[in-house]
Formats: structure tokens, C-alpha cells, sequence
């Protein structure tokens, strides 16, 4: 059943990359990102008290930005709301990847959209069968690809603690998504769920794309490798730059590109994580005051509702 997998993780993690990567399957096509899922169904108006889909979600779905990238027309989604059979949100969202599927020649289909690594509970209630793929990076060079990023609103540079404290704001946002992430994983298993390092994938592409295919219970296949030859990318509303690039190790080095009080700050406020992660500190002791700034910062941004939103 689509959408058959999800892949997820901290914006700026490799996400995009993998996309290109499984969408170039013969036998897998990766919708743009939605972000409309999760949040359609959350509103009150979403749904009649027996389950089924209010004409006003179908109405602000067909408005939604997002939406029109799956190049599926409003008149095919009033036929679905009107077919007559009982139309819960996830048969929508299940009809919906169907449509994109036949449209790309492909039976299987799954949705990338980063930020769900914060919605993952919620997926697996709609769809009990679905699979997970977290993409894991060094949060610091996520961070520094979030430094570079002009899409860093709305988050995190949405957050009040951003023009005064991007490091430390974007050390604690890597951190809780991905223990987010980690978190749902455990208590969905191992069949479900799984955890992809970008560093092994931008290094080791062949073998990571053969675990990832095991995975999904797909055969590997070498049009994986050959992403970038196309040209085309499925995402029509991200960014160009290194479109044309393999898998390539080294783009973001923050050994050598991070000045040691930027290090300091990232692992005061998330050295905890990459410990877990087995990344290597270049802080293992940060001074007292870095931890207590990190301390602080960390108490404003749990309070802030648009973390989880």
C-alpha cells in the first residue's frame, strides 16, 4: 500500500540526495515534499465525527502550495471525494500516490518531507505498514549547511534565539529531531524503521543503496547510482545547486570550516547527541559558561509551540 515509505530527518541531512537516489528505481517514484499530510489531518475541521473526510479538507488541500506539485489535477480529487466509497484520510492520501505512481510509470511510492521525522507516530497510526528511512548527519555540517541555506525560515530562523545564537539554536533543532526520530524508531522496530548515516552514503553509495533496498524489499538497482545522469530532479522546488553532482563526500567539512569557539557552542548544546551517534567531539570538555549559555538556550526553545509544529 502508498505511500509505502517515508523518508525523513533534520532539514539539511542529505534527504534530497537520497530522494534522487531511490526515485531513480525502476520501481519507486518519490513525490515532491507535501508537508500538507500530518497537518490536514490534525485540524478540527478535517474530519466527520465517523471518521470520513470533511469537503473542506479536500477544499484546502486542492489550495494547498504543495499539493500542485504532484501535478494532479482538482478535478481528479473531487472524482476521488466523489466515488462514492467511504473515503477516510488515508484512503485519500493512499488514492492520491496512487495516481502520482501510475502517472510515473511506477508501482510503489513514497513521500520525502524532512520535517515528518517529527510526525513519524502519527504516519504509522494512518498507515500501520509504512516504512521509515532517517537520514542521520553531523549536526555540524548540518549547521553549516544551514548557515548557507537562504531557506533557514521558517525554521530554525524562525526561532528567537536564531540572530543572536545560530549555532547553538541549530545545534539543539539537529538534536531534537533527531532523537525525535529515534525515539518513534525504537518503538516501531526494526522492520519498519530505519537509520541511514549520510557520511556512509556519500562514501559507500553502492553498498548503502543495497542495505537500503534489503530494506524496503526491493531489488538493488544500478539506476541508483546513475541519479544525476538525468538531469531531472522530482522536487521541483529545491534548490539547483550541485543538481548535476554524484554522491560526493567532503561538501561540508566542519573540521576545517568551523572556527573552535562555533565548535564549543555546537556541542555545549549537543554533545550529548553526538555522543550517541558516536560522532567525534572536537570539545569533549566545553567551559562552564558555554554549558550554561546551552542550558538556557535549551530552556527557551522547549517552551516555544513551533518546535513540533
Amino acid at each position: 500500500m502508498n505511500p509505502y515509505f517515508f523518508i525523513v530527518g533534520c532539514p539539511r541531512s542529505g534527504t534530497t540526495l537520497l530522494q534522487r537516489m531511490v526515485n531513480a528505481h525502476p520501481e519507486v517514484a518519490v513525490t515532491p515534499e507535501s508537508h500538507w499530510i500530518p497537518r490536514l489531518y490534525e485540524k478540527p475541521w478535517a474530519l466527520k465525527e465517523n471518521g470520513l473526510i470533511e469537503h473542506k479538507l479536500v477544499r484546502e488541500l486542492a489550495a494547498h502550495p504543495k499539493f500542485a506539485r504532484l501535478g494532479i489535477g482538482r478535478q481528479e480529487l473531487k472524482r476521488l471525494e466523489r466515488s462514492g466509497q467511504t473515503l477516510t484520510y488515508s484512503r485519500l492520501v493512499t488514492a492520491l500516490f496512487d495516481l502520482y505512481g501510475r502517472a510515473q510509470g511506477k508501482p510503489l511510492v513514497g513521500d520525502k518531507t524532512p520535517d515528518y521525522v517529527r510526525r513519524i507516530c502519527t504516519l504509522h497510526g494512518l498507515w500501520p505498514e509504512a516504512r521509515f528511512v532517517h537520514v542521520i548527519r553531523d549536526g555540524r555540517d548540518v549547521y553549516l549547511s544551514m548557515r548557507e541555506w537562504p531557506k533557514v525560515h521558517p525554521k530554525p530562523g524562525d526561532f528567537t534565539t536564531w540572530k543572536q545564537d545560530p549555532v547553538s539554536t541549530a545545534a539543539w533543532w539537529w538534536g531534537f529531531n533527531v532523537r525525535l526520530g529515534r525515539d518513534a524508531g525504537r518503538s516501531l522496530g526494526s522492520e519498519l524503521y530505519y537509520e541511514l548515516r549520510y557520511e556512509a552514503l556519500v562514501t559507500f553509495p553502492r553498498e548503502e543503496c543495497k542495505k537500503l533496498c534489503a530494506f524496503l524489499g526491493l531489488p538493488f538497482d544500478e539506476a541508483m547510482l546513475r541519479f544525476h545522469e538525468h538531469g531531472a530532479r522530482p522536487d521541483p522546488g529545491l534548490e539547483q545547486k550541485r543538481a548535476e553532482l554524484p554522491a560526493t563526500p567532503g561538501l561540508r567539512d566542519w573540521k576545517s570550516e568551523m572556527p573552535a569557539e562555533e565548535l564549543e557552542r555546537f556541542e555545549a548544546a549537543a554533545g550529548d547527541i553526538l555522543d550517541e551517534l558516536n560522532y567525534p567531539r572536537a570539545v569533549p570538555r566545553p567551559r562552564p559558561q558555554a554549558l550554561d549559555r546551552a542550558a538556557s538556550l535549551r530552556r527557551v526553545l522547549a517552551q516555544d509551540p513551533r518546535a513540533l509544529d
